[in-house]
């Protein structure tokens, strides 16, 4: 016998979470399934304890800039505090207690499992099966993506999770992947004292980025001893029981540890999404823009393909919310998506890169501005490197894509994504007040610099 609920929810990472919290306060039965962590990947083995390491790791940065500037420095790099308080303030060592607490308290009912779709508007928890009146969301999220490497299966290497787990560096490793992950966890392991080797098939770091992005990533790796390897090819993967050898175009590189950080997977094969139609080897669930992937059922999160970001999922997860709720209100809109690598410097963007616009038929000019060459940037001196790249779309004058990588890139970008996404024209932009010196100011630089290139660059 099936039991009777307005909604289920399967996957309960920040996107789910907060969706089921927010149907069950708006008065909907809801039943609310997840088989690991409640608040999924960010809060236990992403945002949280990777930004606490990498503040950690800026810190050091920051105390070996000292000399030159505000007399002398030594400092001693020590994991231990960074472990302890990834354990104590971001996991809570890996227990959703509070997290569950949450949601109940919010009204939703919790089942903790595997919940796979066995039938329209009906999910099966073990041997509990619901069925949906209003429909069923998917939230499942992603996983680590592994390369068909010859030897590489069967190995103890690393993933994001064993890294941010790990309670203290190695002496030697190689990153496999320089997308955001493999680029923020190489620079936190090297300035603690890691010997690192960053590789990737692709022709420069963080390639979904302006190119100019990975070019200067591979300069500061560079000048901080960091090893980068890209347009390179892993042939095989060895393990000898203490160290890897990895083959990178005919070199054997020996480490004491490897990290795969080389992109994610949707979890997608095993929801039962053939019991409603739908292929479940698909490489993302496809939704419309108000997050439905089908009769009765809707989707947020990673698995969407949309940006694995916690903040599309928690945007998604409101547009979600009202569908099911039958209110009225704006659709999905992700042109001004914002996006952020928190490396040294930081690398913010939002909307298309120059590649991108020009790929989708928009006539395209651009502006760019060098951090060191700004008054703050001046100022700053040690730890200044960043620069700010504008994208126009000529033909209504409005940008279409920003890049903003600087010691406060991340920060920056705030202003540059209310101009993508107000559709702000550029003219004025360049009649604003820029506060000075700040790195802000910067974008005024950029825009000066836009407006001196007539037409479609």
């Amino acid at each position: 016998m099936s039991q009777t609920v307005d909604v289920v929810v399967i996957g309960l990472g920040p996107g789910g979470e907060d969706l089921a919290g927010r149907l069950a306060e708006a008065g909907l039965e809801v039943v609310a399934v997840e088989r690991e962590l409640v608040g999924g990947e960010c809060p236990y083995w992403g945002c949280v304890p990777s930004k606490m390491m990498i503040r950690a790791a800026d810190l050091l940065a920051e105390a070996r800039r000292i000399p030159g500037i505000a007399g002398a420095s030594s400092v001693e790099p020590d994991y231990g505090p960074v472990a302890a308080r990834i354990r104590e303030e971001a996991t809570d060592t890996w227990d959703d207690t509070v997290a569950v607490d949450r949601l109940v308290g919010k009204g939703a009912r919790f089942a903790r499992g595997t919940g796979r779709i066995s039938g329209p508007r009906e999910v099966t928890v073990g041997d509990e099966v619901f069925a949906a009146r209003r429909g069923v969301v998917v939230s499942t999220g992603t996983s680590p993506s592994i390369p068909p490497i010859d030897g590489l299966a069967g190995t103890p290497y690393w993933t994001n999770r064993h890294a941010i787990e790990a309670k203290e560096p190695p002496a030697s490793i190689l990153v496999l992947g320089g997308g955001a992950i493999g680029a923020e966890l190489a620079q936190v392991f090297a300035r603690f004292g890691s010997r690192v080797t960053v590789v990737d098939t692709a022709d420069r770091l963080v390639p979904m980025e302006e190119p100019e992005a990975g070019a200067l990533l591979a300069e500061v790796f560079d000048r901080e001893g960091i090893g980068v390897r890209t347009g390179a090819q892993v042939s095989r993967v060895g393990h000898d029981g203490s160290r890897f050898t990895v083959a990178v175009d005919g070199d054997d590189l020996e480490v004491d540890q490897l990290l795969v950080a080389t992109g994610r997977r949707a979890n997608l094969a095993d929801i039962g999404l053939d019991a409603v139609g739908l292929d479940p080897t698909a490489r993302w669930l496809e939704v419309d823009d108000h997050l439905r992937a089908g009769e009765g059922l809707w989707a947020v999160g990673d698995i969407t393909g949309k940006g694995a970001f916690t903040h599309v999922a928690m945007y998604q997860s409101a547009i979600a919310a009202r569908s099911l709720l039958g209110e009225d209100g704006p659709a999905a809109d992700y042109r001004a998506l914002p996006r952020v690598t928190f490396t040294d410097p930081e690398i913010g963007a939002v909307g298309m890169t120059e590649s991108q616009a020009r790929a989708a038929g928009i006539p395209v000019r651009t502006g760019t501005a060098q951090v060191p060459s700004s008054a703050r940037g001046w100022i700053h001196k040690a730890g200044n490197d960043g620069f700010v790249k504008l994208v126009e779309d000529t033909a209504r004058g409005v940008l279409v894509g920003a890049t903003s990588a600087g010691p406060t890139g991340g920060e920056v970008l705030g202003a540059l994504a209310v101009a993508v996404h107000a559709q702000v024209p550029t003219q004025s932009l360049a009649q604003m007040i820029y506060a000075y010196p700040t790195f802000h100011r910067t974008i005024e630089d950029a825009l000066r610099d836009l407006h001196s290139h007539p037409g479609d660059g």
